[in-house]
């Protein structure tokens, strides 16, 4: 698949089917990220794919983030509460979950590079996803629930959950890539 195609084609999936995902699948989506540019070349990242059993863990702690979902919800009137409800509860049926981690950061600049770039990581790993014909989805709503889940994961102390990123086989029913707005972009000479 060409750049420009993956970077078009590539959609947040929400629904996967229950395909295994070979761990050299696995691997080579993940390690994309390497390749992404970072502050002082500082390479941020480091990231702890979660399936099988540990993965069933992981969906409880999630599940428990409902809560503050529901209430978060209902303060914005949104219609789709209870489809967001399901799918912060499951993760789509995704049978990878990949834990994105950074180290702790006091200083507010410096925790911003190591944002960005994080960002930049993940990037890399949902095109390479696309490419490889596997659905994926960036995750970040799980700050409510994230000392739990560092926990669970034996994430040390000395580093932080920056997000999570699903993967797996895209389910039969997937809705269109959504539209994006082109107008962003002014020249300024």
């Amino acid at each position: 698949m060409e750049l420009r195609d993956a970077i078009a084609s590539r959609r947040s999936v929400r629904s996967f089917d229950d395909r295994p995902v070979p761990d050299e699948l696995i691997r080579s989506v993940v390690s994309a990220a390497s390749f992404a540019p970072s502050a002082l070349n500082e390479q941020p990242w480091y990231f702890r794919v979660v399936r099988n059993e540990l993965r069933e863990k992981l969906l409880r702690v999630m599940a428990q983030n409902t809560s503050y979902l529901e209430e978060f919800m209902r303060v914005l009137g949104h219609d789709a509460t209870p489809a967001a409800l399901q799918w912060y509860s499951n993760l789509g049926g995704a049978p990878v979950i990949v834990a994105c981690t950074m180290p702790k950061e006091d200083d507010d600049f410096l925790a911003l590079n190591k944002h960005i770039s994080i960002g930049a990581a993940v990037q890399n790993i949902l095109l390479a996803a696309t490419d490889a014909g596997l659905g994926s989805c960036n995750v970040t709503f799980s700050f409510w629930v994230k000392d739990e889940i560092c926990a669970l994961l034996g994430i040390p102390e000395n580093r932080t959950l920056a997000g999570l990123v699903v993967l797996g086989y895209p389910g039969d029913e997937q809705p269109p890539v959504p539209p994006h707005d082109h107008d962003v972009i002014s020249f300024m000479d």
